[in-house]
């Protein structure tokens, strides 16, 4: 028989004009709002700012969970592996700095990774019951190391770090010059735009900017490398993958525990960039919800 009909693929340049409009109309959309109800505030340079900041551990969250959901492992327990991020990335901050802070919560987000993997893969444990499990074990593992650390130190105690060093923040120059004036006269959509743009590019955090580099550095990863392409087979056809000489299971661990280092990332953002202090409960569910971001986007960065 004939074969069936082709199903169209958009190319990379027709993606990013579709998205650059879609950006475009919802500013045209904010503006209009804000000129009709007078919330100058709405698109100013500060709640741009706050929102990139309130985007970021939730971004980071769901990125993580691509890698392991690509690979064929659902991975529940992001919220713990940002947990273990929050407060690896304090204690690392504390004491040596925050490179070494965001090396830490890297690594502690790997070690949940690596234990989910372990379940997951080699055991076989359900992976809904084992992320579960990680998820409650990192709230009690973090207050037992606080116990032994943050505890005895002035400001801290067994829920909370003293203040750490944070990550420099970076500006683009020249733009505060170029749209502070501009953001302050309130125009239709030309004001908007300035505080957009404003909040975008001054005073910005190195992880910030690492957590954007991410995004492109993952789509090229797994849709543009052979390695990509072996992790991708794992999860959706393991038995062919196999027949084609692909470690299923070192690519699935691969996978999870890349999941767990970037979920620690948004962690430590959250205890080093959006405070500057570790505190209990810190995570608060953002995990969840990169997971559903994750699903909404469609299984892509």
């Amino acid at each position: 028989g004939e074969p069936g009909p082709q199903k169209r693929r958009l190319s990379l340049p027709m993606v990013l004009l579709i998205t650059s409009g879609a950006i475009f109309a919802g500013v045209i959309a904010l503006s209009l709002v804000r000129v009709m109800t007078g919330a100058n505030d709405l698109t100013s340079s500060g709640a741009t700012h706050a929102a990139l900041q309130a985007a970021v551990p939730i971004g980071l969250a769901g990125l993580g969970g691509l890698w392991a959901e690509r690979a064929g492992v659902v991975n529940i327990g992001l919220e713990g592996m940002m947990i273990f991020g929050t407060w690896f990335g304090a204690w690392g901050s504390l004491n040596w700095g925050w490179a070494v802070g965001l090396i830490a919560a890297v690594v502690g987000g790997a070690l949940g990774g690596l234990l989910h993997a372990v379940a997951t893969v080699t055991f076989g444990v359900d992976h809904i019951v084992s992320g579960v499990a990680i998820n409650i074990l990192a709230l009690g593992v973090t207050r037992y190391l606080s116990s032994l650390t943050f505890a005895n130190e002035e400001g801290g105690g067994v829920n909370q770090s003293p203040s750490v060093e944070q990550p420099p923040d970076l500006s683009v120059p020249g733009v505060t010059w170029l749209t502070e004036g501009l953001e302050s006269k309130h125009w239709f959509l030309v004001s908007d735009l300035a505080g957009i743009v404003r909040g975008l590019l001054t005073d910005v955090s190195v992880l910030t900017i690492v957590a954007v580099l991410l995004v492109p550095a993952t789509f090229y990863l797994l849709w543009r490398t052979s390695f990509g392409l072996r992790l991708r087979s794992v999860g959706e056809a393991p038995h062919a993958a196999e027949t084609l000489g692909v470690n299923v299971y070192l690519y699935k661990y691969y996978a999870v525990v890349v999941s767990g280092a970037i979920a620690g990332l948004g962690g430590a953002f959250l205890s080093m960039v959006a405070a500057d202090i570790y505190r209990e409960g810190q995570t608060n569910g953002r995990g969840y919800i990169g997971l559903a971001a994750m699903i909404f986007g469609n299984w892509r960065p």
